[in-house]
């Protein structure tokens, strides 16, 4: 019996034609570029980075139709790269509470006041770094370190009369310093794990790109206190500070058991949001005893942050900040963000632009500089740090196992740009962070971030010169 082949239905007919391609690499690059275009504009115009965003969600939607893709497919790229961040909201919302919490509760009052005693202009950034370094280590967050230890720092360079952006990037190179070498870090344990490395062999060799950036920064840092300030404190206005400070708030050292409280926590291990909500909720109740507030306006700078009015302008302008509506706005950007990097992940640009780059791989030095420019393209096209260690990790595996080279390099480069870069792309939730703790734009601060720069700068040179470029025939 002859069989007579079935010919397609009207309904596969469509599915056949309405079938999503890949992109051609120059229409990724045409797509990235124009995506791009629009958001550094509106930067450079001064619009804000919402509309931009909402514009490169925009054409990312239509770049996905023009390829095939059905809206509900981009829908739900949008919908994945939101629940990415669904951790990070959670995060910024509790750490809103805190700050209006902790400003009411005096605990940043305190820190201020101390360290406006203890520090002085020409040692300020320096000491700010090599602090924020050393807290960061001991909890392997960036994110809590910037919102605790910097966002005293910044008051105290405000009363010291330091420009704030080069406070700023102080206290962020000091966060990632952390966030990338301590254990108790969750990019710290993902990057082996992607490469395929041990986690303390991956953190012996971040020793070599991480030490000498360091040692440069402190240089750095204190070459720009001795050049960029007089040396010499307005001792009347750190006075008026001070005693403003003292009538206002009850100045004691117990002031400072929250912060104590959340890095102990981190310590234990303990995840960052449950942390987070179980300090909320101590300080409610030990500001009320510090500072013998009611347990009505403690919960209403938690939510609505604290208003300063002592009539001293400084203090008032240091003080009227925090509380949960305070983070609505860097919530919608995230979202934005978040949701511009999914589509782009569905519809297929990284992986295009990443394959392409393996295609001209043809030495350890071009290897491990492909890597690094994948970590930054993704970070600028997803804004998300985890995702630029995951992708690039997965895809290089391969090609640095055939090279014989050890995964502890390519995990070391993941962390050189991945973990460290994130924070300096405006519309990534790590820079979105920053500049909702500290109120300095990360255009501003991002210049003066030395470490987050100087790292990737020796992962480049040794990859081209070979030094710490380790075999794994050396470990056999």
């Amino acid at each position: 019996m002859k069989t007579i082949a079935k010919q397609p239905t009207a309904l596969a007919e469509k599915q056949i034609i309405e079938e999503a391609r890949t992109p051609k690499f120059w229409e990724a690059i045409a797509a990235l570029t124009l995506i791009f275009s629009v958001i550094i504009i509106g930067l450079k115009l001064n619009t804000g980075l919402t509309a931009p965003l909402v514009a490169g969600l925009f054409i990312a939607g239509l770049f996905g139709l023009y390829l095939g893709h059905k809206w509900a497919d981009l829908q739900n790229g949008m919908i994945e790269g939101i629940a990415n961040a669904v951790p990070c909201i959670l995060i910024l919302m509790l750490v809103g509470m805190l700050i209006g919490i902790w400003i009411m509760g005096g605990t940043v009052p305190v820190m201020i006041y101390y360290g406006l005693q203890l520090l002085s202009p020409r040692m300020f950034l320096p000491a700010t770094f090599i602090l924020c370094c050393i807290v960061s280590v001991a909890t392997g967050t960036s994110w809590g370190t910037i919102g605790t230890m910097g966002l005293a720092l910044i008051g105290i360079g405000q009363g010291l009369n330091i420009p704030l952006p080069i406070v700023a990037g102080a206290i962020v190179s000091g966060a990632y310093f952390g966030d990338k070498m301590s254990p108790l870090s969750d990019t710290t344990n993902v990057a082996p794990a992607m490469a395929g490395a041990d986690l303390f062999e991956h953190i012996g060799s971040m020793l070599y790109t991480t030490v000498p950036a360091t040692i440069v920064s402190i240089i750095l840092y204190t070459f720009l206190g001795f050049s960029g300030t007089s040396g010499s404190v307005d001792t009347e206005a750190v006075n008026s500070i001070l005693s403003t400070l003292n009538g206002s708030f009850n100045i004691s050292i117990l002031a400072l058991i929250p912060p104590l409280l959340v890095i102990f926590m981190s310590i234990k291990r303990v995840p960052a949001i449950p942390a987070l909500a179980i300090a909320v909720i101590f300080s409610v109740f030990w500001g009320m005893f510090t500072q013998g507030v009611k347990f009505s306006k403690i919960v209403a700078a938690a939510v609505n942050g604290f208003a300063s009015n002592t009539g001293v302008d400084t203090v008032d302008v240091l003080l009227s900040r925090g509380g949960l509506n305070s983070m609505m706005g860097i919530i919608s950007m995230v979202l934005l963000a978040t949701a511009l990097g999914g589509v782009l992940e569905k519809i297929g640009i990284l992986t295009v632009i990443i394959n392409a780059l393996l295609k001209k791989v043809k030495s350890a030095g071009s290897l491990i500089l492909s890597v690094l420019i994948s970590c930054y393209a993704i970070l600028l096209v997803s804004g998300n740090a985890m995702l630029a260690i995951i992708l690039p990790g997965r895809t290089f595996k391969d090609a640095f196992a055939e090279r014989n080279i050890h995964p502890r390099v390519l995990s070391r480069t993941l962390e050189d740009a991945g973990t460290i870069g994130a924070v300096l792309i405006p519309w990534s939730a790590a820079g979105l962070y920053a500049y909702g703790i500290l109120d300095v734009p990360v255009l501003s601060f991002a210049p003066y971030a030395f470490l987050n720069w100087i790292v990737p700068i020796f992962s480049i040179v040794y990859a081209y010169t070979g030094f710490a470029v380790f075999k794994v025939k050396e470990d056999n």
